[in-house]
Order: C-alpha cells, then structure tokens, then sequence
C-alpha cells in the first residue's frame, strides 16, 4: 500500500525529460510541457455528477473527482467514485477539468479533491508547497513507451524481445517504404521518442517511417496480429488496445537518463510510475473516503479492462459496475482500514 507523501522522483525525472506517456487505455502521447496528464481523448465522464448508490454517510461526506478526458483516466475514476458511493455511502460529484494548472487551482479552491492518475512529473509542486495538495503514492498503473512487435513474433523469435539483437530479423520488417532496412513505425511529430537514437546508437538497420497518428499506429499493429504480418512499431502502456490485440515489448539496456534530449540512444525509455493527488483537506478529514484513495491500487491490465468496455459501448457505470462485480478481493482490500462492512 502506498501512503500519503510517498516520493515520486520518478515521475519528476520523467517530467524534467519532457515526457509525456500514452493515457491508460487510449488517447495520444503529446509534449510534457502541454500537460500535467496524458493527452486527452474522448470520454463518457460527465460534467459534473453526484448520483449515489448509496444514501449520503455523513460520516464519509462530500467530495470532488477530477474527471479527465481520457478513456484510461475515466476508468480509474468511475471505479473509484462508485465503489466510494456504494460501500461508503460518500457524496460524491464529479467534475470534467483540463489538465495543469486547472485542476490544481480547483484543488485549491475547494472543488475537487482528488486527482486518481497523475501523469505530470511533479508540476503540481507549487501547490504542495502552498498546503493545498498532497502526493498519495502510486494508483499501480505504470505507463511505459517503447518498441512494440505482435506478440505471435515473441512467441515464434524469443530472442527478437533484445533490442540489441534486432538486426537479425530486419529482413522480416522490410517494406516498400523502407526499402532494404527494417521499418520502424513511430507516431506522429509531437510524440516524444528516441528512436532514431536507439537505431544510431545500436547500428541497426532500420528506417524510421512516421506513422502520422495513433489510430495508423494501431491499424499496423492489428494487421500484423490478425494477418500474421511481421511489424515493429513504438507503443505505450497501459492502452486498453492492448486488451485486444497483444504486443510484446523490445528491450534494450535499463535506462539511465533523466532528459530525452540527452539520452544516448543506448538505454530504453524509462517507466512512468502514475500518481494519486488529493487536498490537504481530504486527507487530514479523516473521512473513509481518504483511506480509499489512499488504498486505491490497481494493474494496467485492470484499467485497460474497463476502458475497453467504455469505448466499446458501455457507459462508466456499466464498466466499472462489471469490473467490480468480478474483482471483490480487490474492493475489499482498497476498503481496509474505512469501517465498510
């Protein structure tokens, strides 16, 4: 369990390198400098809610979700508003907010007071250091860019997953566009990547070709799964398109930098650990509601689960209703420590 002032250097590191990952489970990967979250896409979050399962526990009180507009975020979100509405009887409302310095002024104002994933490296520093804001650990989720090949290719090429090795199966990615090198996909201008890097700095025989969006990105990845067609394109975690369509991860050597400009292209993108935010006033409340978002923990693998029933036509609702039905033990641990019975 991670409590309440728990340091995330990682995440700070990863700001100061100007990343910004993929959203859990969809959206786009865009400039760090734009957003303290991941980039934005479109979601079912409402403006603002306040609909209870439960009748108000005045005991738990009323309370404010940051809703942002990513699938992966609303998934987050949703699970943790109803399993506060049903089991602790909170007041809870919902409330749709851009990214930076947004939501942490409302945190300050008073009208929200929770931030489930946190993809800004720190931004929000200021209003700690004013008493506003506090860290409240990691939420589990991890996001994660790199090298991505359907996940038939790890299974038929188990050495294909060293990046280092990758000028073995070059022959296999060669295409019209990338002539007698391996092509290499990479997302369109705008996403951080260090790809030409890792191909100059490992001497491997690739040509990077830009994809120009996400959803070609996806298209590529989804031919070479269903078509058994070699592909080699960059990727993040979690997306819920991976509950689809399996990729497996090349790795190269563990990364030792702080700064993208400065990477030597000899060491791999670094994990983004994803943080929880909350007011000073809702944890020092001693409201259950503190210990559920403090407890609040969960894998990319159960994001991408219920933002992949969001975006295939569920409403948050129905998809955090489903995911909590058939994860009790989960909800039960996350509720430890906050009198539910």
């Amino acid at each position: 369990m991670k409590r309440v002032g728990k340091s995330a250097g990682l995440v700070v590191a990863l700001a100061t390198a100007g990343l910004a990952l993929a959203a859990c489970g969809g959206g786009t990967v865009n400039e760090a400098a734009s957003s303290s979250a991941a980039p934005a896409e479109s979601s079912a979050a409402p403006e603002a809610s306040s609909s209870a399962a439960a009748p108000a526990n005045t005991d738990c009180g009323s309370w404010g979700v940051a809703m942002h507009a990513w699938v992966g975020y609303t998934a987050s979100a949703q699970v943790l508003s109803d399993v506060a509405r049903e089991s602790l009887g909170c007041d809870i409302t919902q409330t749709t907010l851009d990214e930076a310095g947004v939501t942490y002024d409302a945190m300050e104002a008073g009208s929200v007071d929770v931030i489930i994933e946190d993809w800004g490296g720190g931004r929000w520093q200021e209003w700690v250091d004013r008493g506003a804001i506090v860290e409240v650990g990691y939420n589990g989720n991890i996001g994660l860019i790199g090298m991505y090949v359907p996940q038939w290719m790890c299974d038929e090429y188990p050495d294909i997953t060293d990046g280092t090795k990758l000028n073995e199966y070059a022959d296999l990615f060669k295409t019209p566009e990338s002539g007698d090198k391996g092509a290499w996909l990479e997302g369109p201008p705008g996403y951080t990547t260090i790809g030409e890097k890792l191909i100059e700095a490992n001497g491997l025989n690739y040509k990077i070709i830009n994809t120009g969006s996400e959803a070609a990105l996806i298209e590529a990845f989804t031919k070479g799964n269903d078509n058994k067609e070699a592909v080699l394109g960059y990727f993040y975690e979690p997306q819920n398109f991976l509950a689809k369509v399996p990729l497996c991860r090349i790795n190269f050597p563990a990364n030792d930098w702080t700064d993208a400009a400065k990477a030597s292209g000899l060491t791999d993108y670094p994990e983004t650990p994803l943080v929880k935010l909350a007011t000073v006033k809702l944890m020092d409340s001693g409201s259950p509601f503190a210990t559920l978002v403090q407890n609040f923990e969960w894998t990319n693998d159960d994001q991408n689960q219920v933002a992949l029933d969001i975006e295939s036509g569920m409403t948050p609702e129905e998809a955090a209703a489903k995911w909590i039905a058939a994860n009790p033990d989960k909800v039960a641990a996350w509720l430890e420590g906050t009198g539910a019975a």
